[in-house]
């Protein structure tokens, strides 16, 4: 006697900001979060990208701090284009600003001055941010299996693209980053309070992508994005086709910052990608009187994935973001 034939897998309906949302739709949905003083509502819009085939719910999402633009442009332009609205498979969350706050106020932070990426999980009576987190971690991550968290470099530092996330300790971190393949691939451990560890307690997967600078945008960084994000999505059977890396991501389980010993003017010749020897010189400190210049020589081998513009330095302040690179 054969046996029956299991029945097929079945796309279930999902509930998000008390909406009922069912395969093959597409939504936009607004999660109210609070109100400015003068009375206007802050919302965030959350798009919601449907496919009849049951799959993995995957969330795209920057404007975790308000002034970092190139996240947001990249997510705007994909939802623009249609690039994200027939998945194969499962849903798509996207997600172009959290902090409705920050963008506003050109802001990393939210208006109490605290960071919503150290907030999480939150709680429903605390400080804006943590409400934020809060409702974050309420209506979207329970529908979350895997994300990539989109940032770019603080004030006057700018990031080569890159890749962060929990390397060697997790299979499929690792196979989700491979995937993307950004230019570089670094190991970050999981910070307190931060999206990423609160996803990992759920055994949620999420990535972290950085390009360039607050408040500019990076052409070169957001093209990288969106075709890492496709890249991501394939890997996951959502996407039928997605562009070919031009290169293997160079990979760095070890990554330091080179930090100003002296106060002063500080110019580099370096610029982010760049391969710098140890011993070799990449820039100078000099007061602003003519009186003084320091030459500053790195201490070790690697590339520049990260570096300050800011002239004016303190004693401390990071100067160059060295990743060192895995030997074959």
């Amino acid at each position: 006697m054969s046996t029956p034939a299991a029945p097929p897998a079945r796309n279930p309906d999902i509930l998000l900001n008390n909406q009922i949302i069912s395969p093959g739709e597409q939504v936009l949905t607004r999660l109210v979060i609070s109100r400015l003083p003068s009375g206007t509502v802050i919302d965030v819009p959350v798009h919601v990208f449907r496919a009849t085939e049951p799959g993995p719910t995957v969330l795209l999402m920057a404007g975790m701090h308000g002034d970092e633009v190139n996240g947001i442009e990249t997510i705007r332009r994909m939802i623009r284009r249609g690039q994200l609205q027939h998945p194969l498979r499962g849903t798509i969350i996207a997600i172009p600003i959290l902090n409705i706050y920050g963008f506003l106020n050109f802001s990393r932070e939210v208006p109490d001055g605290k960071d919503v990426n150290r907030s999480f999980p939150g709680s429903p009576r605390g400080s804006v941010a943590s409400r934020v987190a809060h409702r974050f971690m309420r209506e979207i991550m329970p529908l979350v299996d895997y994300g990539i968290d989109y940032h770019t470099g603080g004030a006057a530092r700018s990031n080569h693209p890159q890749v962060r996330c929990l390397m060697g300790e997790d299979a499929e971190t690792d196979a989700l980053a491979a995937a993307f393949a950004a230019p570089f691939t670094l190991h970050a451990d999981l910070r307190p309070g931060s999206l990423r560890e609160a996803a990992m307690r759920q055994g949620r997967r999420i990535i972290v992508y950085e390009t360039g600078e607050s408040l500019r945008l990076d052409e070169y960084g957001i093209e990288i994005a969106t075709a890492g994000t496709f890249r991501f999505l394939k890997h996951l059977g959502m996407l039928a086709e997605a562009p070919e890396p031009t290169q293997a991501p160079v990979v760095c389980r070890k990554h330091t910052w080179l930090r100003a010993k002296f106060a002063g003017l500080f110019r580099t010749h370096m610029q982010t990608g760049q391969y710098v020897e140890k011993g070799q010189e990449y820039g100078i400190v000099a007061d602003p009187y003519g009186e003084m210049a320091v030459r500053l020589v790195s201490p070790v081998s690697g590339y520049i994935i990260g570096l300050n513009h800011m002239p004016v330095v303190n004693q401390g302040d990071a100067l160059l973001h060295i990743g060192v690179p895995e030997r074959g």
